[in-house]
C-alpha cells in the first residue's frame, strides 16, 4: 500500500489531505528556513515569494525523505511504500513577503496594512517518490508552486484587536485563515481555495500525475 507523508506539521494541510481522502502520515521536517533561504539567494540571488516557497517546500521534503529510517512515523506500516509531500505558504503584498507574525503586535500591524487589500497566498509543494523501484517507484523529487489571489475585508480596529486576540493569527502563513476564524474576514478570492489552506489539492493531483499515481492510489477502505 502506498500513503502520502507529510512533511509539515500544520492541522490545516492535515485536515485538508484528510477530508480529500489522503489520509495522510505526518513527520515535522527539521529544517532551518532562514539558513535554506540564504544558502538559496547566495546560489541564485533574489527569490521571488513563489519560487522562495518552493525552495522550502522542497528542503523540507527532502529533509524528511532522508531521515526516514532514523524517524518514528506514527502509524506507518512494514508493508506501505511511502511518497513525501513537503509545503510552505507566505502571503505577498506589493512585494513584501510576509510569513507567519512574530507575536500578537506584528500580527495587529499587518492587519492594519492588509484589510481593505488584495495580497496573492503563495504555496510552494513538493514531492519525493520514496516507493521501492520493484514497486513502481521513480525515486523521482519534483514540484511546483500554486498562487491564489486574496482580496480582504475592510476590518475595524475592533475586529482587528478581537482576531488577533484570539491567537489562531500568530499560527499561520500572512495571520489570517479562511477555514477558521479568520474566514468571515476574506471577501473573496481568485483562485484554489485549499491554496489559501496551505496545500493545492489540484497541483498535489498534478504533481502525483507525474510520478504515474492518482489521488484514489491513497484512498483507503
Amino acid at each position: 500500500m502506498i500513503r502520502l507523508l507529510l512533511a509539515s506539521a500544520s492541522p490545516a494541510r492535515r485536515a485538508t489531505l484528510t477530508a480529500a481522502g489522503l489520509a495522510p502520515l505526518v513527520a515535522v521536517s527539521g529544517v532551518d528556513e532562514d539558513a535554506v533561504l540564504a544558502a538559496a539567494r547566495e546560489r541564485f540571488g533574489d527569490l521571488e515569494p513563489a519560487d522562495a516557497v518552493l525552495v522550502l517546500a522542497q528542503a523540507k521534503a527532502e529533509d524528511v525523505a532522508r531521515r526516514l529510517d532514523e524517524i518514528d512515523v506514527d502509524g506507518w506500516g512494514d508493508d506501505e511504500d511511502v511518497v513525501v509531500l513537503g509545503c510552505d505558504s507566505m502571503l505577498e503584498i506589493d512585494g513584501a513577503v510576509l510569513g507567519k507574525p512574530a507575536d500578537a503586535d506584528d500580527a495587529v500591524a499587518r492587519w492594519h496594512a492588509m484589510r481593505g487589500r488584495t495580497g496573492t497566498l503563495h504555496t510552494g509543494h513538493w514531492l519525493v517518490d520514496e516507493r521501492d523501484p520493484a514497486d513502481g517507484g521513480t525515486r523521482a523529487t519534483l514540484g511546483a508552486t500554486a498562487s491564489t489571489v486574496v482580496h480582504f475585508a475592510d476590518l475595524s480596529d475592533a475586529e482587528v484587536s478581537a482576531y488577533v486576540a484570539t491567537r489562531e493569527p500568530l499560527a499561520v502563513a500572512g495571520a489570517f485563515t479562511v477555514d477558521g476564524l479568520g474566514g468571515p474576514f476574506v471577501e473573496r478570492i481568485e483562485g484554489d481555495h485549499h491554496n489559501v489552506v496551505g496545500v493545492s489539492l489540484p497541483l498535489l493531483r498534478h504533481l502525483l500525475a507525474e510520478i504515474d499515481l492518482t489521488i484514489p492510489t491513497f484512498w483507503r477502505p
